[in-house]
């Protein structure tokens, strides 16, 4: 894995290719399109893209397509289950060679060790807790706060050897202080202060925007509907990356 305080500012953007079906000519072949569609669109950009439902339903073949225009590939598959079945989807991923991919990390050290173990190539993250969730709903799940439970996953990814976690930014300078100095700290729900998003379903109080994610912290974030609604998104990609770029080394 490449040492996380040489990532270029490219390489620290994360777009999230989340196109949701609305029935009839908005099914399937259209969210592939759309896919596609966006990787052309930031050729040449070294951006990762992110996958996940699309991923499911497409297939893995999307993530060679991806490679093909220049792009890096963030399997969002948030993968839990039994060790077995765990290594089992990790040597299925192997050919296709996704840079980034998630696990649960409530799944467990011994399930998320499995899965490294068949792609030790691919860097892969825990997910600590969903930034959609309140403190409420934290509580019930993991009878604890969620800073709490926030380090409670983040230190079982540190045991488990993996490469890095998800969290939000929020939390990010706290564990970057117990997290292994190689270990990547990955941001979703960021939101540039130019952006609107209709409609948005994310945890406001978990939210930031991408010069004040790396400042606290975070080594890669992802941004979404900002990018991918936006009317040119190579524009958006590139406007970003600069404002990532304004902030690299003022959060180290």
């Amino acid at each position: 894995m490449k040492d996380r305080k040489l990532l270029r500012p490219e390489e620290r953007l994360i777009v999230a290719a989340d196109f949701k079906p609305t029935g009839g000519e908005r099914g399937l072949v259209w969210v592939e399109n759309q896919v596609r569609h966006l990787a052309v669109q930031l050729e040449g950009t070294g951006v990762y893209i992110k996958l996940n439902s699309s991923l499911r339903a497409v297939g893995y073949n999307l993530i060679s397509f991806i490679h093909a225009h220049g792009l890096k590939v963030f399997a969002d598959l948030k993968l839990f289950d039994i060790p077995e079945t765990l290594a089992i989807d990790g040597a299925l991923l192997r050919e296709f060679k996704p840079e980034l991919l998630t696990v649960v990390c409530s799944t467990g050290l011994v399930s998320m060790q499995a899965l490294k173990t068949e792609l030790p190539e691919t860097e892969i993250l825990g997910v600590t807790v969903l930034t959609s969730l309140t403190e409420k709903e934290v509580f019930g799940l993991h009878n604890c706060l969620l800073e709490q439970a926030v380090s409670d996953m983040a230190q079982f990814a540190r045991v488990s050897k993996i490469d890095g976690i998800i969290c939000s930014a929020k939390e990010a300078g706290k564990l970057r202080k117990v997290l292994s100095d190689q270990m990547t700290i990955n941001t979703p729900a960021i939101r540039p202060g130019w952006a609107v998003v209709k409609n948005d379903d994310q945890n406001q109080k978990r939210v930031m925007t991408p010069a004040d994610a790396i400042r606290a912290g975070a080594d890669r974030i992802v941004v979404g509907r900002p990018i991918t609604q936006a009317e040119k998104p190579y524009d958006a990609v590139m406007r970003t990356i600069e404002e990532i770029a304004s902030a690299v080394g003022q959060g180290e």
